[in-house]
């Protein structure tokens, strides 16, 4: 077995001096310098992996098959793994959002999907001017309604609001004030200068995603237990 490993470093050796004294742009046997010194790379390291095994496990040759195939397994499971990386993120995003109440699942490209709560309505994991703010699915609410926390977390100049705008809630007739979002995302759905009020202290438990950003969209639909919603492009 030693000498098996003598003969593959020997090739090694001589394989890299070859590509050390190829001139640049020659090719042998349909291969460059590049191809050459990559594949002496790779040979090399292969061999010292190997030497390194039959080191350690030489009085227990059984075993050093077994790591050898463990580790072949694994290098196959990394390829594979990082070969087809965006599907495995896409599998991955939809097993979160089954178990993430409000976490938005990409479909594709400006499109996600929401798993409805397990009281029945679809809470959102929106993001309002860059924070993160839990809202409930209205489609009574003409407009995207922020309870007074989710305003104060978003930025919004509370102290200068003016509630002078009439809404029906949960708990009776309120007043809210007026407002412009600068930016509204759900997953990759991004609406900028959004209309919104701020509902006055005490009056909302749960900000509300209103036709004011559904609108804005292209489509959205209930299907089953899931709100599919469809950006424009």
């Amino acid at each position: 077995m030693s000498r098996l490993l003598w003969i593959l470093l020997i090739g090694v050796v001589l394989t890299l001096v070859v590509a050390v004294a190829q001139p640049d742009g020659d090719v042998i046997a349909g291969l460059t310098a590049n191809d050459i010194g990559a594949a002496t790379y790779h040979l090399a390291l292969i061999v010292f992996i190997g030497g390194a095994v039959l080191v350690i496990f030489r009085h227990r040759i059984s075993q050093a098959l077994e790591a050898l195939l463990f580790w072949v397994v694994l290098g196959f499971v990394l390829v594979f793994a990082y070969s087809y990386r965006g599907e495995l993120r896409g599998v991955g995003e939809r097993v979160m959002a089954e178990l993430v109440p409000g976490r938005a699942a990409e479909r594709s490209d400006h499109t996600v999907e929401i798993v409805r709560g397990r009281g029945g309505d679809f809470q959102v994991a929106a993001q309002v001017n860059g924070t993160r703010v839990a809202m409930t699915l209205d489609t009574g609410a003409s407009a995207v309604v922020l309870t007074q926390e989710a305003a104060k977390a978003a930025g919004l100049p509370l102290e200068v609001l003016s509630y002078t705008v009439q809404v029906d809630t949960a708990n009776g007739r309120a007043r809210a004030a007026s407002v412009t979002l600068d930016r509204l995302a759900v997953g990759s759905i991004v609406e900028l200068a959004v209309p919104a009020l701020v509902a006055q202290p005490g009056q909302l438990r749960v900000s509300l995603l209103g036709m004011s950003f559904l609108n804005r969209l292209e489509s959205w639909e209930v299907r089953g237990d899931k709100l599919i919603m469809r950006g424009y492009p």
